[in-house]
């Protein structure tokens, strides 16, 4: 995969946790309870899709701006998106449009779920 850091990034985020959802091939990454970023694999195991949460009209836009930036894969096609790990989508921004996802998600927490996991 090109984006071999992403799995150190994103536990290194205040309050992350992750799981496997092996009948998905998926690596979960959660703040509170909310899933906010999801690294999909194909059949052989090898990193395939990066979805991720963003407003609906970034998304929009970065989907015309990015040919590796698609509706969300097996998500809400409004609100998920998803990056192909093959692609030619910047780390920098990469990193950028995952922050976003993992702020858009802690937005919708409870204050006391935000609180908890500021501390």
């Amino acid at each position: 995969m090109k984006y071999q850091w992403i799995d150190e990034y994103l536990k290194a985020m205040k309050g992350v946790s992750s799981d496997v959802k092996e009948e998905w091939n998926w690596t979960r990454y959660f703040i509170g309870d909310k899933m906010f970023a999801a690294v999909c694999r194909d059949e052989q195991g090898e990193d395939h899709l990066i979805n991720l949460k963003l407003e609906p009209a970034e998304g929009a836009f970065l989907r015309q701006q990015y040919e590796d930036i698609v509706p969300g894969y097996d998500m809400d096609k409004i609100h998920w998106n998803s990056v192909k790990t093959n692609g030619t989508v910047p780390e920098n921004l990469l990193k950028d449009l995952l922050e976003k996802s993992y702020y858009l998600v802690f937005s919708k927490l409870s204050k006391k779920q935000q609180e908890e996991l500021s501390s």
